[in-house]
């Protein structure tokens, strides 16, 4: 089983300093959607683990997060594809948890419900905290400029591939997929 982790804010859909705190604020970003249809064309299972501090911080209940999470499948649906799973941290910053990325909670629910390790498993995200994430927990990071703006000299990017944005990841995850390439080769 191929699978792939996405940071949600910045990756999938545009980012906010203020937060995403309504459906009618999450905009998809464009190609994004449609990299996650070409990764499922491809055979991947799609997983969203996002940090939403905004339910700690008093600026969207559950019910809203749940509709901006409904208006985001509804829209994949309409393209003829779906998430595999949303994975959250209700927490904020200060709270200790063990959920918000960079801590690993929210990866190692993905491991235990998927049955596998993350190891080698592409995390797409936006922020240190996410590739610090995906490093801790084994998977491979990868990093978009459409998110929170990052400094390309950070030393803790030096091995990390840098895209655009999600669909030109993804281009690069499916062009790199082994079985891809033993299907064209053999």
């Amino acid at each position: 089983m191929k699978l792939i982790i996405l940071d949600r804010d910045g990756v999938i859909n545009e980012d906010s300093d203020d937060y995403i705190k309504s459906p009618a604020e999450w905009r998809p970003i464009p190609g994004s959607l449609e990299a996650i249809l070409k990764l499922k064309n491809a055979g991947f299972r799609v997983v969203v683990a996002s940090n939403q501090s905004g339910l700690a911080r008093g600026l969207f209940d559950y019910d809203t997060l749940f509709a901006i999470h409904d208006k985001m499948t509804r829209m994949l649906a309409d393209i003829g594809t779906h998430l595999d799973g949303i994975f959250f941290c209700p927490h904020g910053p200060d709270d200790n948890c063990h959920c918000r990325k960079p801590a690993t909670g929210l990866l190692d629910d993905i491991g235990k419900r998927f049955g596998r390790s993350l190891t080698d498993t592409p995390f797409v995200g936006d922020s240190a905290s996410d590739i610090e994430a995906a490093r801790a927990a084994g998977a491979t990071p990868m990093l978009v400029r459409t998110g929170k703006p990052v400094d390309p000299t950070d030393p803790a990017l030096e091995t990390v591939a840098v895209y655009d944005d999600l669909a030109s990841a993804a281009e690069s995850i499916i062009a790199q997929d082994p079985a891809r390439r033993h299907k064209k080769g053999g």
